[in-house]
């Protein structure tokens, strides 16, 4: 599950990136600009209701705008004046030619990627879990799925079959009606049910890398459960690509499908796996795929900065530079993937926020192991 969706539902924030850390519904993507009619509806592929040609032709052109799930007569206008094809795919076609409306196409998962020719390749499991509350100490997972395909290390596209595990689980307690509302699942669907902890612990054994996206909620469930999880690398599709720098209008991955064309029921856990791998498998800015992206970032340390001593009147400066609160440690922090962004925060630490003072931060290195778990990382100090 996007969690995303759940943690904002209850007022949390994730820890993250520069990008807005929890949103409560999913930003809609932006109308395309209308050259031929205001307000044209985006049009899922396989939710588009075709009219009959006497329709068309009797729905005067200023008629009111019918719901995105039908296809409007202003839309049989500017399309197909004659005639819809009947083939929903090729009314699909038809309506992508036009620079006033975006096709979406529902989701399918794929079960095999084709393309397995003996190359170098890395085991990566697509992980999502569905709890009831946020609290890895107090909160129990009810549903867990993962997806288990190799990604060819050359091209960072999946290859070869994808193995699925899914599993309910019943959590031994009511499960809360704001998580129903969210999942759709209560209490019938998981009774008597449990994850088989052996085949959880065979298929991450063979892994290289474990993704989930907002890894920071993930992580500590799991490892909590299944000790195994503790000794794998780990990264996180939320955090760890820049998705405001390549372009997307939000890191939510509904949003994400969104831009690449795609709709899915989401919030089940199955579901949400097939999306995030689809589209970690799509290219990027620089033409790398987000599979290549998480897996070269595995190697590298990420550091949490604790500005310590910190003036109150750089507290807008902080906040402003995406810098966040901690009200038990009474200390604005940030998180920094690699060296050389830590050495440039430092430079402006130095500059903006402590100036001539003599200063000492407190960084947390924290290698891929680590990493979006509950477990502490290697602790230092840095003047600056």
């Amino acid at each position: 599950m996007n969690k995303t969706d759940q943690m904002s539902f209850f007022g949390f924030e994730a820890g993250g990136s520069n990008k807005p850390a929890k949103a409560g519904r999913p930003a809609k993507a932006p109308a395309p600009a209308a050259k031929a009619i205001p307000a044209t509806p985006v049009v899922p592929a396989a939710a588009v209701t075709p009219l009959p040609v006497s329709a068309a032709a009797a729905t005067p052109v200023h008629a009111p705008a019918q719901p995105a799930a039908v296809l409007t007569a202003e839309a049989v206008a500017l399309v197909a004046p004659a005639a819809l094809p009947a083939d929903p795919e090729a009314m699909a076609r038809a309506l992508a030619q036009h620079p006033d409306f975006r096709v979406l196409r529902r989701l399918v998962p794929q079960s095999d990627y084709g393309g397995l020719h003996g190359q170098p390749t890395q085991r990566v499991i697509v992980l999502d879990t569905e709890t009831t509350g946020l609290d890895s100490k107090s909160e129990k997972i009810i549903e867990l799925a993962m997806l288990s395909v190799l990604v060819d290390s050359a091209t960072g596209l999946p290859v070869g079959p994808v193995t699925i595990y899914e599993s309910f689980e019943d959590p031994g307690k009511p499960i809360p009606p704001q998580i129903t509302e969210i999942t759709g699942i209560d209490d019938s669907m998981v009774q008597g049910q449990r994850i088989d902890d052996a085949a959880v612990t065979a298929m991450v054994a063979q892994a290289d890398l474990v993704v989930a996206h907002n890894a920071g909620f993930d992580r500590p469930f799991v490892e909590a459960r299944w000790p195994v999880f503790a000794g794998k690398a780990w990264g996180c599709s939320f955090q760890g690509i820049d998705w405001k720098k390549e372009g997307s209008g939000s890191a939510k991955l509904e949003f994400l499908a969104s831009e690449r064309g795609w709709f899915y029921d989401a919030h089940r856990a199955q579901v949400d796996c097939h999306a995030l791998l689809q589209v970690l498998a799509s290219p990027l800015a620089d033409g790398q795929t987000g599979l290549s992206r998480l897996l070269a970032g595995a190697g590298q340390t990420r550091y949490k900065l604790r500005a310590t001593g910190a003036p109150f009147e750089a507290k807008d400066k902080l906040k402003s530079r995406g810098y966040r609160w901690d009200g038990e440690g009474r200390v604005w922090w940030c998180s920094l993937a690699s060296d050389d962004l830590l050495d440039a925060e430092c430079a402006w630490l130095r500059a903006e926020v402590y100036g001539s003072r003599s200063a000492r931060v407190q960084l947390e290195a924290m290698n891929s192991l680590v990493q979006f778990s509950s477990r502490s990382g290697q602790l230092s100090e840095r003047s600056v």
